[in-house]
């Protein structure tokens, strides 16, 4: 791909050279390696760049804690604040809530959205496999609303009826299923108008044209190195057309979600992006049950593009799901 400025380039490169060699032939992780990627800072309470943040745990036992993004005098028209539970991207395998490249992206998107930030620090994989992650995600949404008023939450700037479940890469599979999963219980104080799937990790055992046309030429990310984090996600004798990855697929139990309240579900997309017709499928899915679902495509965007403020489709991104939000919102006053 021609275009990418030396910067997109080395990280690119870093990337991929440290991930294959972390990623071991026997489905195991060197983590010690892996680190050498994974700079993690810890919470600010003094705000940086207009965002205080503040990390809570949920449960102790298995390292299940959020950090919460929080800015300063966004609320001055005394408008309350949607609120956004993310999941991190990063195949299931690789980095946290509290990684520093997930860090800069939750405290630009709690800026520039003009939201409440709940970034969540889930299990990974290989060393926890599915259905974990979809239960700590699940787990944190119900502990937000049975502890509305938690420490450090804005309980008069921010409206937790207004609430969005999103993520990136394999955290945007993780907020497919944990709304899903919402779907199926009542909430006192939370209200989910909304899914953000912003270039999100499904697949299937077919090879699609764009897995094809990219498979090694794409910036960080090839399909070996996808196929492999369903290896190390999905459970032992298990295929990519596990629902889990396959969502709409043979496996999947048809269109069984046309039965569920599935909330309005915005699905961003890169023409660069392996994994580009699995996410363009996941929203025509959606659609076929009747649901309410837009898909916006950049067709110059690599994976992760999101992460690079100074890309034009990085600003337009965020311009998306602004009006996304702001639309989904609208629906409840009226």
């Amino acid at each position: 791909m021609s275009g990418l400025s030396w910067k997109i380039k080395l990280i690119s490169s870093i990337s991929n050279f440290v991930m294959n060699l972390a990623c071991r032939s026997d489905g195991t992780v060197n983590r010690r390696l892996s680190a050498f990627l994974d700079y993690k800072v810890p919470p600010s309470v003094k705000p940086i760049n207009g965002v205080k943040t503040s990390d809570i745990t949920v449960d102790q036992s298995r390292n299940l804690w959020f950090r919460l993004f929080t800015p300063i005098n966004a609320n001055a028209d005394n408008s309350r604040m949607p609120v956004i539970v993310y999941f991190h991207g990063g195949g299931g395998v690789f980095l946290s809530a509290d990684s520093s490249a997930f860090d800069t992206l939750c405290r630009r998107f709690a800026k520039e959205l003009n939201a409440v930030i709940i970034s969540v620090n889930y299990r990974l994989s290989p060393e926890h496999k599915y259905p974990c992650q979809y239960e700590d995600g699940f787990d944190v949404i119900t502990f937000i609303d049975n502890n509305p008023n938690f420490e450090g939450f804005p309980t008069d700037g921010a409206d937790l009826r207004n609430c969005f479940i999103g993520g990136d890469s394999a955290g945007g599979n993780i907020a497919h299923h944990v709304a899903v999963k919402a779907c199926r219980r009542e909430f006192t104080n939370l209200n989910i108008i909304g899914v953000i799937a912003i270039q999100p990790g499904f697949g299937g055992e077919e090879r699609t044209e764009s897995e094809i046309r990219l498979a090694s030429g794409a910036p960080f990310l090839n399909v070996e190195r996808i196929d492999w984090f369903w290896r190390a996600f999905l459970p032992e004798g298990s295929d990519r057309d596990h629902p889990a990855a396959n969502v709409f697929g043979p496996n999947s139990g048809g269109d069984a979600i046309s039965g569920f309240d599935f909330p309005a579900t915005v699905v961003i997309v890169g023409g660069f992006d392996p994994l580009l017709d699995w996410q363009k499928r996941y929203c025509e899915g959606l659609k076929r049950c009747g649901k309410e679902a837009y898909l916006i495509e950049y067709p110059n965007a690599f994976h992760g593009f999101y992460s690079f403020p100074e890309l034009r489709e990085s600003c337009l991104f965020i311009n998306e799901v602004r009006d996304f939000m702001q639309k989904q919102c609208e629906k409840l006053k009226e």
